[in-house]
C-alpha cells in the first residue's frame, strides 16, 4: 500500500472562508461543537461543559486542533470560528473500510448550528479535498456518518461520494461512502 501522508497545507483559503490552524480566540467555537446538542446529536450526545474545558485546559488546543489535515473553518473577511474540518487516516482497527490494509483518507467536519444550511461546509470541504487531490497521489476517501443524520449524508453525496454500505458503530448505524482523491482536481480552484 501507499505510505500514509495526509494534507500538509497549513492554510486553505476560498471566497468566504478561511480553513487555518486553530489558535486561543477559537477556544469557545471548539467548546461549544463539543457541547451543542443539536452539532452532536448523531455524535453520540453533548459532552459535559466542565469535562471539554478541563480537557483543553490540561492539553491545550492543539491536542485537537493541531494535527496535520486538521483545520478551522472560518469566516475569511472577520476570521470569526464556524467549525472544523478533519482530513486525516481512518484508524486500521475502526470498521468501514473499502482496502484490507485501512488507513484510508477520511473527511470529517463540524459546523456550528447557526452556520448550517449556507453551503459553508461544501465550500470548505471542496476546497480541503482540492487541495489534497494536487498534493497527494490519488487514493479513496472515506466519509463515515450516521445513517439518521441525512444532513451529512446530502452533503457527502453532493461532494461527490457513493454510498457503498453500512455497519454497525457506536450503537448505531453508520453509512460508508467512497470518492477517489482525483476527482477533485476537475473542481474549481480554490483561490
Amino acid at each position: 500500500m501507499y505510505a500514509l501522508p495526509t494534507l500538509t497545507a497549513t492554510e486553505i483559503t476560498t471566497d468566504r472562508l478561511r480553513l487555518r490552524k486553530a489558535h486561543g480566540a477559537d477556544i469557545d467555537g471548539l467548546i461549544e461543537l463539543q457541547t451543542d446538542p443539536q452539532v452532536r446529536a448523531h455524535l453520540g450526545g453533548p459532552r459535559p461543559r466542565n469535562v471539554v474545558e478541563q480537557y483543553f485546559e490540561a492539553n491545550g488546543i492543539n491536542a485537537i486542533a493541531g494535527k496535520p489535515g486538521t483545520y478551522v473553518i472560518a469566516d475569511r473577511k472577520t476570521d470569526r470560528f464556524i467549525g472544523t474540518l478533519v482530513l486525516d487516516r481512518r484508524a486500521p482497527d475502526l470498521p468501514g473500510h473499502v482496502t484490507k490494509e485501512g488507513g484510508e483518507l477520511e473527511l470529517a467536519y463540524l459546523l456550528r448550528r447557526g452556520s448550517w444550511g449556507a453551503g459553508l461546509a461544501f465550500e470548505a470541504a471542496t476546497a480541503v479535498l482540492c487541495a489534497a487531490a494536487g498534493e497527494l497521489p490519488d487514493q479513496p476517501v472515506l466519509v463515515v456518518t450516521q445513517t439518521a443524520n441525512k444532513r451529512s449524508l446530502k452533503l457527502a453525496t453532493h461532494l461527490g461520494f457513493q454510498r457503498i454500505g453500512t455497519f454497525e458503530a457506536h450503537d448505531a448505524e453508520q453509512t460508508l461512502a467512497v470518492a477517489d482523491l482525483h476527482s477533485f482536481k476537475a473542481r474549481s480552484p480554490i483561490s
